[in-house]
């Protein structure tokens, strides 16, 4: 199959599988005797696999990994595994920032809606966003 008809049957641009087949995520296909690319049939479930673990958040480089796995003909399941529960590590620290974020936000937010503009000074820079009380 010719990169564009491969592109289209998996709604890619040929251009994003030159860049895959770059990244290392889809081998080098076979070429024919007029030196286009010709994929084989199997490649469209590597794409959509590939399309798969991005949109579960995992990087090319970690995509990358679990493709040579399978290419060795290891089973990558404990290496996936370790990944997604590292990926979900990430999130709950990442949530537990942004939780903390909003109560810093929500309490800038009352301030401001208090804050008299015509009661700063020029040494305050922003009196909503600054401790006055610090001072």
């Amino acid at each position: 199959m010719r990169i564009g008809e491969l592109a289209a049957a998996n709604d890619l641009t040929p251009k994003t599988i030159r860049f895959y087949e770059q990244a290392g995520l889809l081998p080098a296909p076979p070429r024919t005797a007029g030196g286009y690319r010709d994929y084989p049939p199997r490649t469209g479930a590597r794409l959509a696999f590939v399309r798969d673990a991005q949109s579960a958040g995992l990087t090319l480089a970690e995509i990358r990994s679990i493709l040579a796995l399978r290419d060795s003909g290891e089973a990558p399941c404990a290496h996936v595994t370790d990944l997604i529960q590292q990926h979900l590590d990430d999130i709950e620290r990442r949530m537990a920032e942004l939780r903390k974020t909003r109560t810093a936000l929500r309490g800038l937010a009352e301030r401001a809606a208090t804050t008299d503009p015509s009661t700063c000074t020029d040494a305050d820079i922003c009196s909503i966003i600054g401790d006055p009380a610090g001072r």
